[in-house]
């Protein structure tokens, strides 16, 4: 096969961060076969879209995006992975913008399909390290770590079952390696995803997220480690207590779905609502001043009017930093395809607009709440090319500052000063 010298490809990730880790994994993967990553909306020589499927909008972004991709480029390589791929990998083929499909099982040969594919041999731009085949506008301040993949939990309504496989645990050793790894490579904070994390360990002798969180603070050196997703029965005591580490991020993603335990049930989730209540005061008593988000799914079938609201009454009282409003999105091959009682789209519509109302309302509450505090803030960005600095605090607050100095990458005292829109304004220390 005939050389060429450091070809570009783009990654775009859509979906979770189980996703974004997925990505920083290609990534890699790419970069050690000589190929230089370049932002996704830039034309390269190789657009790879790791895309999700959770709802028909996730499929249609999909669309959009392999389409977008070849406008952009039309000789580049379309590769289209992920959810998507997995679930309706057929279909995938069939679009005439995609020249490789390759589902999540099949995710570590795709480097070497795209290779294989091309006919060509990448010769790297740099040798030793990966230092300087990153674009320059790509910045290396947060990277997600997958310590866990696949769901035995089987909601009702959810698809990922289906294009993620049953649980499995990464070895702690592996993890330990790769945050490590990070850090020496500049990174400031790592986020621990995956699709169930607190089953983490169930087919590994000793270990839990507990037990695994505990050698990551021992064995690792990164300045911040946050926790992507729990659920309210996974939150325990002792799961807490390591919180008292700062370098643990205060903010916990709890998902709702519903506050009805009707609807709960039917959706197949493990907890009632008076168990969610539970595990945010834990929450709240054991790490003050930490964030708790969530996501509601609006519109279940056979959802009364009683059911929706359970659930503004259970998220007015719980009052989330932040929420995700989902219209419920019917999934061909889960059970609650099958369910009766599908609730009108006037009715969820009017429903989705009345919880996102409250759940902007409690966000506004919960960031005017913290100004004239001083968080530390990870810097990610330089807004528009000029002076504005965007990061975000230890608690998953976006926050704006103006600086005539760089501030990518660091981590600084951060006043909170005023909320503006959907961010807050600071001042760096």
């Amino acid at each position: 096969m005939p050389k060429v010298p450091c070809p570009t490809v783009a990654i775009e990730t859509h979906g979770c961060k189980l996703n974004q880790a997925d990505s920083g994994r290609l990534a890699a993967q790419f970069s050690h076969q000589g190929f230089r990553i370049v932002p996704s909306d830039e034309p390269a020589d190789v657009f790879v879209l790791n895309s999700c499927t959770v709802t028909h909008i996730a499929d249609r972004k999909a669309r959009h995006a392999l389409r977008a991709a070849r406008r952009r480029n039309p000789q580049t390589t379309v590769v289209a992975t992920g959810c998507y791929v997995q679930r309706l990998p057929e279909a995938v083929r069939a679009l005439e913008e995609v020249d490789i499909a390759v589902g999540n099982v099949d995710k570590e040969t795709l480097v070497r399909q795209v290779v294989e594919w091309r006919g060509e041999v990448p010769v790297p731009c740099a040798t030793g390290t990966d230092e300087g085949v990153l674009s320059p506008r790509i910045m290396r301040t947060r990277a997600a770590v997958k310590i866990q993949e696949g769901c035995d939990q089987v909601c009702s309504y959810c698809i990922v079952p289906k294009v993620r496989g049953r649980e499995r645990s990464v070895r702690p050793e592996i993890i330990v390696a790769e945050i490590n790894r990070y850090a020496a490579a500049g990174y400031r904070e790592v986020v621990l995803t995956g699709t169930q994390l607190g089953s983490y360990g169930f087919d590994l002798p000793g270990m839990s997220l507990e037990a695994l969180i505990r050698q990551v603070l021992t064995e690792t050196t990164m300045e911040r480690l946050r926790v992507s997703s729990l659920q309210a029965q996974e939150i325990s005591h002792e799961l807490l207590e390591l919180w008292s580490d700062r370098r643990l991020c205060p903010h916990f993603h709890l998902p709702l779905q519903s506050g009805s335990d009707a609807v709960l049930s039917k959706m197949r989730r493990r907890y009632t609502a008076g168990q969610y209540f539970a595990a945010v005061d834990a929450i709240r008593d054991a790490v003050p001043g930490a964030a708790i988000t969530a996501d509601a799914i609006v519109g279940f079938p056979g959802e009364t009017p009683y059911d929706f609201d359970q659930t503004m009454g259970v998220s007015g009282k719980v009052g989330f930093a932040a929420m995700h409003v989902f219209p419920y999105s019917t999934r061909p091959g889960t059970s609650a395809a099958h369910y009766g009682g599908e609730v009108q789209p006037a009715t969820k519509a009017a429903r989705v607009s009345a919880l996102m109302a409250l759940a902007k309302d409690h966000a506004a509450r919960f960031r005017n709440g913290l100004l004239g505090q001083t968080r530390p803030v990870l810097w990610e960005e330089r807004r528009d090319g000029g002076s504005r600095w965007r990061g975000l605090t230890d608690n998953y607050v976006r926050v704006e500052c103006e600086s005539p100095i760089s501030l990518a990458n660091k981590i600084t005292p951060t006043t909170l000063l005023t909320f503006e829109g959907d961010v807050v304004l600071a001042r760096a220390q």
